[in-house]
């Protein structure tokens, strides 16, 4: 450092220590701008860019101290910054490629007797209506209906008998007779 010397001043010490590196605040001054320019030129988005670069120098902070010391901290934080980008990037594609491999499914509307099924079970009391799907549909024997309920299986035999007499009520059409 030379100091300017006027009359009867002492003879300026010449600083020959190390130059002194610049603090977080600077840095992230002097190459926010510069490094976002550079990010939005790659990802064409300034929302993104921004974000990465803010994202990297979130980053640098948190390792300042380690990162303070190196030659030229700058080109971590945009080196980072650059991996940000790319990351998000394939993470983008990956996404696209996983969507365009998706085929869409057509499922073809329930027949009238899948719904007039549906509509008579919910007619059904709650029990007789569980009994009746867990051992028509589910396949489940009366013990193990009677053991899930808690209830003898001479219940679960009433409420399946019930349960089938109310289905067929409804189910049958004008003058059909179930027994």
């Amino acid at each position: 450092m030379i100091a300017l010397q006027g009359k009867g001043d002492p003879p300026a010490v010449a600083d020959t220590g190390p130059p002194s590196r610049p603090g977080f605040e600077e840095l992230y001054v002097a190459y926010f701008q510069s490094l976002t320019v550079q990010l939005f030129a790659y990802t064409n988005d300034m929302g993104v860019a921004q974000e990465v670069v803010q994202e990297a120098f979130c980053r640098a902070l948190a390792r300042w101290k380690k990162i303070a010391l190196y030659d030229d901290p700058s080109a971590w934080v945009r080196r980072v910054a650059w991996n940000l980008a790319t990351n998000r990037w394939r993470r983008a594609r990956t996404a696209a490629q996983f969507l365009r491999r998706q085929r869409e499914e057509y499922t073809p509307a329930p027949n009238p007797d899948r719904v007039a099924l549906a509509q008579a079970l919910k007619a059904l009391p709650a029990r007789q209506r569980r009994a009746v799907i867990l051992y028509y549909l589910a396949d489940l024997p009366v013990n193990e209906i009677a053991r899930q309920d808690g209830v003898a299986e001479a219940t679960v035999r009433s409420w399946l008998h019930r349960g089938r007499l109310a289905l067929a009520a409804q189910l049958s059409g004008p003058g059909e007779r179930h027994v």
